[in-house]
């Protein structure tokens, strides 16, 4: 029997319990599954790389057929590289869809072998996006049950400049700004 590797891409910034729930899911459906960071030059992460890669892969530890990557280029040519049958895609709603449609659309006619599988988030993650959550976060927002602790905890220190320094003090016992 075939092994089924699948690939979960995105950008990631910042993971949220929406990505954990399809991780999860497709974990028990794909032989192989790899979380695979979109190193994206148009963008401005909040993250750098390396800080999604590290908490993705300390979230996902758990996950023995889990693992993560990072890629730039396209999506079917990752996919070649790392023997991936299928891309692995969350639709939270109807202007999803439209988008996601386009995506595999363009990855079929570019690479017909390669499936793309549409998984729909557990109802309570159903409008959460990493941009939303970096929104209320920057604006002191709750973002609790939106993401796991430490990537709450991560959010905070980056974004609030009392945690950096009370974080510095910390790390330097009787030295005062």
């Amino acid at each position: 029997m075939k092994k089924v590797i699948a690939i979960y891409p995105g950008s990631f910034d910042p993971p949220t319990n929406g990505h954990l729930d399809l991780i999860e899911r497709g974990s028990k459906i794909f032989d192989e599954l790899i979380v695979a960071i979109l190193r994206n030059p148009d963008k401005n992460p909040l993250f750098s790389l390396g800080e999604r890669r590290a908490m993705l892969e300390a979230l996902t530890a758990d996950f023995k057929n889990v693992r993560v990557d990072v890629f730039d280029g396209l999506t079917v040519d990752y996919a070649a590289r790392v023997k991936a049958g299928a891309v692995l895609r969350g639709i939270r709603a109807l202007s999803d869809y439209e988008y996601e449609l386009q995506m595999a659309m363009m990855n079929r006619k570019l690479q017909p072998d390669l499936e793309t599988v549409f998984m729909m988030p557990a109802e309570q993650y159903s409008y959460l996006s990493s941009r939303l959550v970096r929104e209320v976060a920057k604006l002191g927002g709750s973002i609790q049950d939106l993401v796991p602790e430490m990537v709450e905890r991560r959010l905070r220190e980056k974004l609030d400049p009392a945690i950096k320094l009370q974080d510095a003090r910390k790390m330097k016992p009787g030295k005062r700004a």
